[in-house]
């Protein structure tokens, strides 16, 4: 096990964090590795982009004249805030639905200041303020344009989450069928199966997302559709102070980049023809958006003011509620020069 992330106060470690890290090319060439990347691990969010590739690939996207903002929140894990309801809600009418048809579950706003709003207007929050309202807005878009009932489209045996589990398998070259595949097969947060995929596999599909190669040409024009609404429309991704809108405000079309509960995330590197997983195991976001932003830093050229407008996210400070600094959460020393060695450890 890899100690990749440190956390400090004062002169001292405080905390540790373990991680692995794939980098993997389209073809399934391991560029760089750090740790365990072999045994399968629960994806989460981060494999939004690609359980979104139906929406498009049916001509769902299409028919209901859906805008990058609508494609970009079908892949999110969003605060919340009122654009991301409006787009969701617009999403879900467009294909004839409402809110009522969401069956990801309540859940708060994020933010302070939403939660607060929803509280003055004497409003309780509701499915549509889910921060995976969007993805399952896509999967309802899809149900209507393939002609699916909508209700129960969350269950491992709906015709919407047996297309999504196909591409997925297509995309990483991993297994899900069989009783292996359902050993594998956990419930996410939102109530869709989720599914636990080795970090190389993972890798693998993120950079066939990114470049296109290996895929079918309507699957490779539908990936490319996804990253370009995406790099168009970050902020819908997640919203106001988040690693992923972040990024993609920074570098646009050259970095595709999605976070996933407990520790994970996945990135397509388009111009490197490179795929990222990551897990950090103790499951803190904080650490494996420091490991992220090492890999960019490893495989990413940057600008002087990319490289800049990245220092937040590369090393963020800690703070006491007196705002006075008290440590960071930043790499551990080498961990970057050995992934720009591209060497396997």
């Amino acid at each position: 096990m890899a100690v990749l992330v440190e956390v400090t106060r004062g002169m001292r470690v405080e905390s540790w964090h373990i991680g692995a890290v794939a980098v993997v090319d389209a073809t399934g060439n391991l560029v760089s590795s750090i740790g365990d990347i072999d045994s399968p691990v629960f994806p989460r969010s981060a494999i939004k982009g690609l359980q979104a590739l139906p929406l498009v690939e049916s001509g769902a996207a299409k028919t209901y004249e859906l805008a990058d903002e609508h494609l970009a929140i079908a892949c999110a894990s969003h605060n919340g805030e009122p654009e991301h309801v409006k787009t969701v809600s617009s999403m879900l009418a467009a294909c004839g639905l409402d809110e009522s048809h969401l069956e990801c579950g309540a859940q708060s706003p994020r933010l302070e200041a939403d939660q607060a709003r929803l509280h003055k207007a004497d409003l309780a929050p509701t499915a549509i303020h889910n921060n995976c309202s969007g993805k399952h807005a896509g999967f309802l878009c899809f149900a209507q344009k393939a002609g699916f009932a909508p209700k129960g489209y969350v269950r491992h045996n709906h015709p919407v989450q047996k297309e999504v589990r196909q591409v997925l398998e297509q995309m990483t070259g991993w297994s899900l069928q069989g009783e292996e595949g359902l050993d594998l097969c956990g419930t996410d947060g939102c109530s869709i199966p989720t599914y636990a995929t080795p970090l190389r596999h993972l890798a693998q599909g993120f950079a066939r997302f990114g470049t296109g190669l290996g895929l079918d040409a309507s699957r490779a024009e539908a990936a490319a559709q996804i990253r370009e609404a995406v790099a168009r429309k970050p902020y819908m991704v997640a919203g106001k102070d988040r690693f992923c809108t972040a990024v993609m405000e920074i570098f646009g079309a050259r970095a595709f980049v999605k976070t996933g509960a407990e520790g994970v995330f996945c990135a397509s590197l388009p111009e490197q023809g490179l795929g990222v997983a990551i897990k950090c195991w103790d499951g803190a976001s904080r650490a494996s958006e420091v490991m992220l932003a090492a890999v960019l830093d490893a495989f990413l050229p940057m600008s002087e003011g990319e490289a800049v407008a990245m220092e937040h996210w590369r090393s963020p400070k800690l703070s006491n509620w007196n705002g006075i600094e008290v440590g960071d959460v930043r790499l551990v020393d080498g961990v970057l020069s050995h992934l720009m060695q591209r060497k396997t450890v």
